[in-house]
């Protein structure tokens, strides 16, 4: 049975409602009126209804467009992990179990392992595991180390109660043998708002495609099995990509005739579900929205703006680096948004920017952007602009994301192809009228702008990793965690330390950024700026610029910023969870207490 957009929201209210008894508390117990063991998974009907409470543990509109940490987007308030600020907390909400209990209930029940119908019983058994695999993968990134837990744990259950962590190793293949098991049993069916097959394997090759690489460039860690994880990372991308289900989104049919654009501004996921894995649902009709346009728009919320060396990673029309241009750094924003891979334009307002449902030709706004560089990612009509009145679907899971862990596979197994790149990297770039990358080409020079970034990509596919790192980082911005992930599992937690940049300014003067005629920036000395002559001016102190007189806005000038090489990595685990079970070890670097 398809479930429909409102079906599926309706699902998620009633089981939220049945679940309402069961805390973060290990020890809680389901209400026996409501819900037992005796009385559920009787019917599939129980099992349905059930299983799609699960939604609700994807990430939110909110957890894609505004929680991507890293060097990305700087947003009015930082985050600690950027300024190496971070304590060891005395509680962590993301050390929380009572999603795993909900899991490991139904896999448990024993109504449900012995259900009738097995072929029936194994689909939920699949999706329940997928929801598994995707809850230890969450925390196996953030704390590498934790308990493996496979069934409910009660009160007098001392010996899991007190259980030390498990290592990483186990904890990756569990996960893997949960999606092997959703892989063989959910359905080969293609249905953008469910999990299935796909889904399934479109989360294997992103778990598989972070521990490969985390465990080779990890290498003091000695994790072992670092290049089998990655040739199933490449074989579960490639066995979604031979599945002709899915295909590059291309069309000029959308809100704004840009593909790319109109992958994210589009409403509704149906209209580009060819490229669409996994999406949440938004509705007007039924109250379920989120609240990215204001984000992107408002001066009082967090005025997101691209970072200057992301910008500065965008290449050429030609294919060629931005950075091979001499003095690229100090060239004026409409000089530097000249000629560049057409996603810049489709990213942020740049010179001639037109707004969906605006005819208005619109300059960078200062008062709602940190940096300049304004996001326009998401963006439809000025309709949705108040809070929390979006609608636009998210995706969790997309197929440019899968093309992307194929080729990063491929290449960091040494087995890369120019055919496996045409198969891949080339279908991204075709999208926007790109240049197809070349890898004899990329190896024989590798892109010193992008050497400076990561500094430790070594060996003969050097040149061919740092531009599917490039692709990477451009394609995925604003999508989540990808970008901090990333760098993570690379380990270059070094690229936070350096000052986070904005536009570059000449020095102090009246600026008309997209040479429209019009005033969009003044740049002053002294204390106070000059009086307002428009409100669609922005005015910035000369001593926000990173030189003497001149250079990048410094949205955050003079904040230091500290990565620490040996515990950073790795969140840790809260005082409180550690004072309850002794066993629980600590991570290497941070405090005991």
């Amino acid at each position: 049975m398809k479930i429909t957009n409102k079906t599926a929201i309706i699902y998620i209210i009633v089981c939220s409602l049945l679940l309402v008894g069961c805390n973060d508390s290990f020890l809680e117990r389901y209400p026996t009126d409501e819900l037992s063991p005796q009385t559920y998974f009787l019917n599939e009907n129980d099992f349905r209804v059930y299983t799609n409470g699960f939604y609700i543990m994807l990430p939110e509109g909110s957890d894609i467009y505004q929680k991507e940490r890293a060097d990305n987007i700087v947003s009015n308030t930082q985050i600690s992990e950027v300024w190496g600020d971070r304590i060891v907390p005395t509680t962590d909400s993301y050390w929380s179990w009572s999603d795993l209990r909900k899991l490991n209930f139904l896999l448990t029940n024993e109504n449900a392992i012995n259900f009738s119908n097995a072929t029936i019983r194994d689909k939920y058994f699949g999706i329940a595991k997928f929801f598994r695999a995707f809850f230890y993968f969450e925390k196996v990134k953030r704390y590498g180390d934790v308990p493996w837990y496979s069934v409910v744990i009660e009160s007098n259950d001392i010996e899991n109660l007190m259980k030390p962590r498990d290592s990483r190793v186990l904890i990756v293949d569990s996960i893997l043998a949960d999606l092997d098991f959703a892989i063989a049993h959910l359905s080969e069916d293609k249905n953008i708002e469910v999990i299935n097959k796909w889904t399934a394997l479109a989360l294997k090759s992103r778990v598989c495609l972070f521990e490969g690489t985390f465990r080779k460039y990890h290498s003091k860690l000695e994790l072992p099995d670092a290049n089998l994880l990655l040739t199933e990372a490449a074989e579960a991308a490639n066995e979604i990509m031979n599945s002709n289900k899915f295909s590059i989104y291309k069309k000029n049919t959308g809100p704004s005739g840009k593909p790319y654009q109109d992958l994210f501004a589009s409403i509704s996921a149906n209209d580009v579900e060819e490229e669409v894995i996994l999406t949440r649902r938004y509705s007007y009709e039924l109250n379920v929205k989120h609240g990215v346009q204001f984000y992107l728009t408002s001066k009082t919320s967090g005025r997101p703006g691209l970072e200057k060396r992301l910008v500065n990673s965008y290449l050429m029309t030609d294919g060629t680096p931005f950075t091979n241009i001499a003095g690229f750094d100090t060239l004026s924003f409409y000089d530097e948004m000249q000629n560049r891979d057409p996603r810049l334009a489709q990213t942020i307002r740049t010179p001639g920017y037109k707004r969906i449902g605006d005819s208005r030709i619109q300059a960078p706004d200062f008062g709602a952007t940190m940096t300049g560089y304004q996001i326009t990612k998401y963006l439809n009509t000025p309709t949705y602009d108040g809070p929390t009145q979006s609608i636009q679907d998210i995706h969790i899971f997309r197929y440019g994301e899968v093309l992307l862990n194929y080729a990063e596979a491929k290449a960091e197994l040494g087995t890369l192809t120019q055919g496996d790149i045409d198969k891949s990297i080339k279908l991204l770039r075709d999208r926007v009228g790109m240049p197809n990358l070349n890898m004899a080409t990329a190896n024989a020079n590798p892109d010193p702008y992008q050497e400076s970034l990561y500094r430790n990509v070594s060996g003969q596919n050097k040149g061919v990793i740092l531009e599917i790192r490039r692709e990477r980082r451009i394609e995925l911005v604003m999508e989540g965690n990808n970008r901090w992930d990333d760098i993570m599992r690379w380990k270059e937690g070094q690229i936070f330390v350096e000052d986070f940049k904005g536009i570059y300014f000449r020095g102090e003067g009246e600026y008309d950024l997209d040479k429209n005629g019009s005033i969009d920036v003044v740049i002053y000395s002294g204390e106070n700026p000059p009086p307002s002559t428009s409100d669609n001016i922005s005015y910035l102190p000369v001593n926000s610029l990173s030189g003497n007189g001149k250079g990048n806005y410094l949205p955050h000038k003079g904040s230091v910023k500290v990565f620490d090489e040996d515990k950073d990595y790795l969140y840790p685990l809260p005082i409180e969870d550690r004072v309850l079970n002794p066993n629980l070890t600590q991570n290497p670097g941070w405090p005991l207490k």
